[in-house]
């Protein structure tokens, strides 16, 4: 299964990166350029202004360029994410990536450069010649020794941070996780024994970083392939491992272990036993980082210390070391104050901010994220996760302060408070908000049926709901055709996946029975209820859902969205006060906004248009968000006034006399619920900022406006999302591809998980 798995995530990466634009990241204008006006002012003649004020004064290179929010990923491919010597095209995947985490998890803007050369002279040289053109650099996956010479020799020619991620990023995290474990045994730093196994740049990384805080140098064994690194040894040597080489008897790795405080690997699968844990002193610090599988597993470490605090690089682990906490928010601190480099101050007080966090008390957004189980500091919560909200605040905050202090900032932050709110403005917390709705279901995985079971699509988005762990997918279907679907796509039946037969089910008659007792009286005899749990696949899902043979379902690859609707609504009720409507979100990179409703009701009265805002309002709460809504139309506060328009200003009365809690107004029009400048005009609107969910008049407006902006692209539509009945259930469009109906999935996993 574990092969499978592996091989049908090889499958849909390749697919994920082929679809539509080949790669993962594009270049973008932050300008209009759609009139002649705006060429004039963008290109020539007017380009020449701000090229003439750079020539005069180089600092404002930062006002008028992006060069202050841009980093390049610069690789040769040498030593490439557990895949080796590839070389700089083969590893061009991965640069992409590293680009994109810089974007999704603080906002800076980073493009990815392969250098075609194991040169050092040749690397270091080109580097050289364009380097500054960035704010920053970001060396990645080049081996050892040569990282290590780059980069210093890069630090040195270039007035740009240089940071080499897999040695430092590395070293930082886990900096700040032993800053916590060594807290909570009541420990001190510079008296900790520490055993580092594994001598290549982030291991080296680690030892100094370790060494510039404290860390008593003679307390600290490096050990390789070949052993311990001591003083005299000849084997194996350079000039980095000569520099952790100490006075010592030991040899080998268990001799090294024996009384140690914390061990750190960065090597090998299997390379601790259960013998050598045994041997270290009370309450061990074991930080197991090979990747994918540790050095010793948690399950194997615990069998033998229940004292121990434990790290690995795993997600499914507790306190996982993950580079994405650490080396975009250094950047954006280091960028946000024009650093020349990123010195040992400002990895310290990344590390100590990183540290402080997990003794914070912990947001419920990120709680909900692992099914409510309060993240409280102690042996199980040492280093903050990758999607804490309040990462992107804090770390660039410490790492600004840290430039300012050492004297390495050139336009050091006046105001912090101000610098605060920039930075909690520039990421939209909904992408975090969805990931922790994920995170959530996978902490409590729900049974979800996938109604168009012999689809090929249904069959890819069942077997990627099983990989992420977010439950178990029942594939509704005749098992021969799904058997033969699942090889042609080089699937084996493996456990997890359960295939229902509609027709041979035995739970048929009492589902028929279930449905005869709601239709008996709308026209329905016995036999078309057995019928139609036999042979419609809607029908039968939701009869299982209703029944509780399963916690929420999926369909509409193969029939249109209403009368699937009608199929479900024929078994399952709307929930108590509750409206059935369709939700959609839009997420774009300024914001995320809340359309509703894009399913349901073609020409809404004024009571159910409230309805759906009140709706509306309660769902953008549960990801997260305090609403703002805007009942929209086309005239705004009571001009022109129109018969439609009139409706819309009775919804908003509607919700005055309900007292609704939550701002709302209208009516109005589109742009001014959406800009500011506009929205300003009207000083007695009740918004106190631009809307974030917009209730449309009416199905038109709402299918023709979701539907364009998906369809113009540089905006994500997600929905519509149903909501509103009695038991968890999404429609997706006809269209959907693999990825939506996991998203759609996981979501309707998660409402029943609620």
């Amino acid at each position: 299964m574990e092969e499978q798995a592996k091989e049908a995530l090889y499958r849909e990466a390749l697919r994920m990166h082929a679809r539509g634009k080949p790669g993962k990241i594009e270049i973008r204008a932050t300008k209009p350029l759609t009139t002649q006006r705006d060429l004039t002012l963008a290109y020539s003649p007017g380009v020449a202004a701000p090229c003439l004020e750079i020539y005069e004064n180089p600092e404002k290179v930062y006002d008028y360029t992006a060069r202050g929010n841009m980093v390049a990923v610069i690789s040769n491919g040498t030593a490439v994410l557990g895949l080796g010597s590839i070389g700089p095209l083969a590893g061009k995947p991965v640069m992409e990536g590293k680009c994109v985490l810089f974007k999704r998890f603080a906002d800076v803007d980073a493009i990815n450069v392969e250098v075609f050369t194991e040169d050092v002279d040749e690397f270091v040289e080109s580097v050289r010649l364009f380097g500054e053109t960035f704010g920053g650099i970001n060396l990645e996956d080049i081996k050892a020794p040569e990282c290590f010479m780059i980069e210093e020799r890069l630090r040195e020619l270039l007035d740009v941070p240089v940071f080499h991620d897999d040695q430092h990023g590395t070293a930082i995290i886990t900096a700040a996780g032993l800053i916590n474990a060594i807290e909570i045994t009541g420990r001190s730093l510079a008296d900790t024994r520490i055993v580092i196994n594994g001598a290549g740049a982030a291991s080296i990384a680690c030892a100094d970083l370790i060494k510039a805080m404290g860390g008593n140098g003679q307390n600290m064994m490096m050990c390789d392939s070949k052993g311990v690194i001591y003083r005299g040894r000849k084997e194996g040597m350079n000039q980095w491992k000569s520099a952790q080489a100490v006075d010592t008897d030991a040899r080998t790795l268990s001799d090294a272990m024996k009384g140690a405080d914390v061990f750190i690997g960065l090597s090998v699968k299997d390379a601790v036993t259960q013998d050598m844990v045994a041997s270290m002193a009370d309450q061990p610090i074991i930080f197991a980082m090979a990747n994918p599988d540790p050095e010793i597993s948690p399950e194997d470490v615990k069998a033998v210390r229940d004292d121990a605090i434990i790290a690995t690089g795993r997600s499914d682990y507790p306190n996982q070391v993950n580079n994405v906490l650490g080396f975009p928010y250094i950047f954006r601190g280091a960028l946000d104050v024009r650093a020349t480099t990123i010195n040992d101050e400002m990895k310290i007080a990344a590390a100590h901010a990183l540290a402080a966090l997990a003794r914070e008390d912990v947001p419920d957004e990120v709680d909900e994220a692992y099914a409510g189980d309060h993240l409280q500091f102690g042996p199980e919560y040492i280093i903050p996760t990758p999607f804490d909200p309040r990462l992107i605040v804090n770390v660039p905050k410490a790492v600004a302060q840290a430039a300012m202090d050492s004297g390495v900032a050139g336009h050091p932050i006046i105001d912090m408070d101000a610098y605060t709110a920039q930075l909690s403005a520039r990421l939209d917390p909904m992408v975090a908000q969805l990931q922790s709705v994920i995170e959530k279901v996978r902490a409590r995985p729900r049974r979800v049926v996938f109604t168009e079971g012999e689809e090929e699509k249904s069959i890819r988005a069942a077997h990627a709901f099983l990989s992420a762990g977010y439950g178990t997918p029942v594939l509704v279907g005749r098992e021969e055709r799904v058997i033969e679907t699942m090889k042609a796509l080089g699937f084996e039946k493996f456990d997890g996946i359960e295939i229902q037969n509609a027709r041979l089910s035995s739970r048929n008659s009492e589902y028929a029975e279930f449905l005869y007792k709601r239709l008996q009286r709308k026209g329905a005899l016995m036999r078309d209820c057995q019928r139609m749990v036999n042979q419609d696949r809607n029908i039968f899902a939701a009869c299982m859902v209703a029944m509780g043979d399963a916690d929420a379902m999926m369909t509409g690859l193969t029939r249109n969205y209403h009368a699937a609707l009608e199929d479900i609504s024929s078994v399952i009720d709307p929930a108590p006060n509750a409206r059935v409507m369709g939700l959609s979100m839009i997420f774009n990179e300024d914001r995320s906004i809340f359309v509703a409703d894009t399913a349901i009701h073609e020409s809404p009265n004024a009571e159910e248009l409230a309805d759906i805002a009140q709706q509306a309002a309660t769902e953008v709460r549960r990801f997260g968000h305090d609403p703002r809504v805007a009942l929209i139309s086309f005239a705004n506060f009571g001009h022109p006034s129109l018969p439609r328009s009139e409706i819309v200003r009775e919804a908003v009365e509607i919700l005055d006399q309900r007292n609704a809690n939550f701002e709302y107004d209208g009516e109005m029009a589109v742009d001014v619920a959406l800009n500011k400048d506009l929205l300003d005009l009207y000083p007695f609107c009740r918004l106190s900022d631009t809307a974030n969910v917009l209730i449309m008049p009416g199905l038109h407006t709402a299918q023709i406006s979701t539907k364009l902006i998906a369809s113009l692209g540089g905006s994500t539509v997600l929905g519509p999302l149903l909501k509103g009945l009695s038991k968890p259930v999404q429609i997706v469009p006809m269209d959907a591809t693999v990825s939506d109906m996991l998203t759609l999935a996981a979501l309707t996993a998660h409402d029943a998980v609620d």
